[in-house]
């Protein structure tokens, strides 16, 4: 059951209309009032002045007014509230709400079972509330989730790893979180839609609007088994500061950040920067030394200490729990001599390849005793790693080119014999 109540529901979409996302601000004062003491004072007219529990009522404001590092200083506080008492008349009302409901629409508030506690890293620049639109439990969604970003002029080589790759994590159940953008973003998100899996796509605009536009296919898929989030009401168009301050929101919501491809100036880095700063796992994919498009990712690896990665696996091993499986491919090779217990293995480096050794010598030589290493070397022969000879025991030798194989042994019932 949520701990949001209507009124404090339609404060936090006041809010959403009235504050910048991220407005440090706002933050502050929401430490000290609440949502709905907020917006009563700017519809009365009243002076915001925050407690001296927050720092601004009895702090002196620093430079320019801005108070100390406890909270916003008086003269920052009145320059805020005049900007958003002008912008009253975009907070929704209740009506309004209701109809955005109607289309699937819903605001997500702090409180709410379905709000992910990972934006808690945010600190006073957490989002006032999430504007959803889609089918999926955002709080369940993002809890084993990465996000993807990149440039918008993905080459060839970006959006074929960026593909490849979402598509393994979405198969093997990680939401794949991203911008909606044109470039490494669409990539991410198609890839997730294509494997069946969940994506996420916050917004710069309101969620009632497809940007860009030819995105709206793309856009669909994603709500149909994911869903669209923006920290701004329906109706917002886009804008260049809105891009880059969803970005904290980007890199807040998943386990960690992966830059497939990106420029040294590209807007990939501001969410790369976002998740340093919020001490999560930051990753980069490596591309060409000629290509512009990877300069970013190489100084990301090089600079700020980003894992260098290649494929699912790697973002994976990187983010997965203790104790949690990482299917797919292995290190190296396995062989079936990989598969042995540690006792039996030792046994086996014990046998001679060539000539033979007596059964004593090889328990002296693995380190075991006697009934050990017989139990060892019967279960070995078994499994056609050695045989019997003159001398005692060696590695079975492999057949020569045409030369039979000898006949297999049935599988004796060991549990660490690779049969």
């Amino acid at each position: 059951m949520s701990g949001v109540t209507d009124a404090e529901r339609l404060a936090r979409a006041a809010l959403t209309g009235v504050a910048e996302p991220g407005d440090p601000v706002m933050g502050a004062l929401l430490r000290d009032r609440t949502p709905v003491e907020i917006v009563a004072a700017l519809h009365a007219g009243r002076a915001l002045v925050p407690s001296p529990a927050v720092g601004g009522g009895t702090e002196p404001a620093g430079a320019g007014g801005q108070g100390g590092p406890r909270g916003p200083g008086l003269l920052a506080l009145g320059r805020a509230a005049a900007r958003w008492t002008a912008r009253l008349g975009e907070a929704p009302a209740q009506l309004t709400l209701d109809g955005w409901r109607r289309e699937g629409i819903e605001l997500l508030c702090p409180g709410d079972p379905g709000w992910p506690r990972q934006l808690d890293v945010l600190g006073d620049a957490q989002p006032w509330g999430l504007w959803v639109r889609g089918s999926v439990d955002l709080r369940y969604a993002c809890l084993r989730s990465v996000s993807v970003v990149g440039t918008r002029s993905a080459s060839a080589y970006g959006s074929h790893v960026c593909t490849d790759m979402t598509v393994t994590l979405a198969e093997q159940g990680w939401t794949v979180i991203s911008g909606g953008a044109f470039g490494i973003d669409g990539c991410a998100h198609r890839g997730a839609v294509a494997a069946g899996g969940l994506t996420i796509a916050v917004l710069a605009c309101g969620v009632d609007r497809d940007y860009p536009q030819s995105h709206y296919d793309l856009f669909r898929a994603i709500r149909a088994r994911g869903s669209t989030v923006s920290e701004l009401p329906p109706g917002r168009l886009p804008t260049r500061h809105g891009f880059l301050v969803r970005n904290r929101v980007i890199a807040a919501l998943s386990r960690g950040t992966v830059v497939v491809e990106a420029a040294l100036r590209s807007g990939a880095l501001s969410t790369a920067r976002h998740a340093r700063d919020q001490n999560r796992p930051l990753m980069a994919v490596p591309g060409p030394v000629t290509s512009q498009l990877s300069a970013g990712c190489h100084e990301i690896i090089r600079e700020w200490g980003a894992v260098c990665v290649t494929g699912a696996r790697d973002v994976m091993e990187l983010l997965a729990l203790p104790g949690e499986d990482v299917p797919g491919r292995g290190r190296g090779p396995v062989l079936p001599r990989d598969r042995l217990d540690p006792v039996t293995s030792r046994v086996l480096e014990a046998v001679p390849a060539r000539v033979g050794r007596g059964p004593a010598r090889i328990a002296v030589a693995a380190g075991v005793d006697f009934d050990t290493a017989m139990r060892c070397l019967g279960a070995l022969a078994a499994a056609g790693f050695v045989e019997r000879c003159d001398r005692g025991w060696r590695i079975r030798r492999a057949p020569a080119a045409g030369e039979a194989a000898p006949a297999r042994q049935s599988r004796p019932q060991f549990g660490f014999l690779p049969l």
